[in-house]
C-alpha cells in the first residue's frame, strides 16, 4: 500500500513511539500535582515546550500554548485576537480559520476575506487595501493545504504592520512547521501547527505567540498552558510531538530536497493529456495537487484505493461540507471542466521515489481507464 494523504495525517514515527511509551506507563503522573513526580514532569514538559518552539522561534521573544489540535489553535488565535473592528484573512484558508473568521463576523466582528491567486496563494496587495484603522487581525495561511502554494509569512506581516502598526499577525503554520525551512519574524504575533502532521500524534496542537502579547483564555478551569489554556497536560502528545520535532528538524533541508525530487519525479510521470498542474512549481515539496479533465476526483480516489494507493481530493477537514466544490479550489479559478477531478497527492520526510513512480503508473492506468468508460 502506498499512502499519499499525508497532508490529512501522517503515521507516527514509530521511533519516537518507543522513546515516548514512559510518558504513558511510567511517567504518567498529573504535571499539575505537587508531589515530586509531577513537579519533575511538570519541569520536562518546559522544556518540551521550550524545544517545540525553538525549531522556528526564539524562545526569548515568543512562548508557546499546547492544544488540541491546530483546529483549537487557529479558533484560539481569532477569538482571542480578533476581538474588535475587522479581521482580514483570505479565500485559501484552512476551514478552522475561514469558519472562525466567519463566526466572529457573526458576533459582531466584521470579516473581510481577500482573494487568491491561481495557485492558492493570497493576493497580497488585494489583503493589504483591506487592513485599516480598525483591524484588529490579519491571519494569512503559511502552506496552502489544498495547493502547496507558499505565502511569504514574515513579508506580508511586516507589510501589515506598516500599515496598521496595532493590528496582530497570525498564520495557521500546519502544512509549514516540521516540513519546510523558515523562522518566524517578530512582526508574527501567532502562529498554529498540529503534531499528527509530522509525525506525531492526533490530539496535540500548538499556538506559539509573542510573550509580550495579552490575550484572553480559550478554555477556562485550572490554569494550564500560563492560564491560557485549562485542562491537564496531554505529556505523551506533548513529548511525541518533541520528539517528532526533533527528528525532522535534524536534516529538514536534505529531507525537504529529497522530497522535492519525489515529487518532481511524480509529477513528471503523471500524463499530461489526462492530468493539469494546479500546484506551483514553487510551492510545498510535499503537496502536489492536480485536476483530471471531465473524471470525478471521488471516483478516482476509490479506484485508486483499489488499486493499493491512497490519495486525497483536499482538505480532509472539508470532506464532510455540504458544498460539492472545494472553496478554495473556486477562489483559485479553476474551471467547471476541471474543479470535479482535482486530486491531492501529499508525502512525508519517508516517502520514496519508486512510490512515487508506481502511484503515477496507478493513476494514470485509472484516470485512462475512467475515461475511456465515460467515452
Amino acid at each position: 500500500m502506498i499512502y499519499l494523504d499525508n497532508a490529512a495525517t501522517t503515521k507516527p514515527d514509530e521511533e519516537c513511539l518507543k522513546a515516548a511509551a514512559k510518558y504513558l506507563t511510567d511517567k504518567f503522573y498529573n504535571p499539575s500535582a505537587l508531589y515530586a513526580e509531577g513537579y519533575n514532569l511538570h519541569l520536562e514538559l518546559a522544556a518540551a515546550r521550550e524545544n517545540i518552539l525553538s525549531h522556528i522561534a526564539d524562545p526569548e521573544e515568543y512562548s508557546i500554548i499546547i492544544t488540541s489540535c491546530g483546529t483549537e489553535a487557529d479558533n484560539q488565535a481569532v477569538f482571542c485576537g480578533g476581538r474588535r473592528g475587522n479581521i482580514v484573512t483570505t479565500f485559501g484558508e484552512h476551514a478552522a480559520v475561514f469558519a472562525a473568521a466567519q463566526e466572529a463576523g457573526r458576533r459582531g466582528v466584521e470579516a473581510r476575506f481577500a482573494p487568491l491567486n491561481a495557485d492558492g496563494s493570497v493576493n497580497t496587495e488585494e489583503l493589504l487595501k483591506l487592513v485599516d484603522e480598525k483591524t484588529s487581525l490579519v491571519s494569512v495561511i503559511h502552506v496552502n493545504n489544498e495547493t502547496g502554494a507558499i505565502n511569504d509569512i514574515n513579508a506580508i506581516a511586516k507589510r501589515v504592520k506598516a500599515k496598521n502598526p496595532h493590528t496582530l499577525f497570525h498564520s495557521d503554520g500546519v502544512q509549514a512547521y516540521g516540513k519546510i525551512p523558515f523562522r518566524l519574524c517578530s512582526d508574527v504575533d501567532m502562529y498554529s501547527l498540529s503534531a499528527h502532521k509530522i509525525g506525531a500524534l492526533k490530539g496535540t496542537g500548538a499556538l506559539i505567540k509573542k510573550k509580550k502579547l495579552v490575550i484572553n483564555p480559550y478554555i477556562w478551569g485550572g490554569g494550564q498552558e500560563s492560564g491560557l489554556r485549562s485542562g491537564t497536560e496531554n505529556v505523551f502528545g506533548i513529548k511525541m510531538l518533541e520528539l517528532a520535532a526533533d527528528k525532522v528538524y535534524r536534516d529538514i533541508k536534505n529531507t525537504c530536497a529529497r522530497i522535492s525530487g519525489v515529487r518532481a519525479r511524480l509529477s513528471e510521470l503523471l500524463d499530461k493529456e489526462l492530468f493539469t498542474l494546479i500546484s506551483p512549481q514553487s510551492g510545498s515539496p510535499y503537496i502536489l495537487t492536480v485536476a483530471a479533465k471531465g473524471v470525478r476526483g471521488e471516483t478516482i480516489l476509490h479506484m485508486c484505493d483499489d488499486e493499493g494507493l491512497i490519495i486525497g481530493t483536499g482538505s480532509a477537514c472539508s470532506s464532510n461540507a455540504a458544498k460539492r466544490h472545494s472553496r478554495v479550489m473556486q477562489a483559485c479559478g479553476v474551471g467547471s471542466e476541471l474543479i470535479d477531478g482535482v486530486l491531492r497527492l501529499s508525502f512525508c520526510a519517508k516517502t520514496t521515489v519508486e512510490e512515487a513512480e508506481e502511484a503515477a503508473r496507478i493513476l494514470n492506468k485509472v484516470v485512462r481507464a475512467d475515461s475511456e468508460m465515460m467515452k
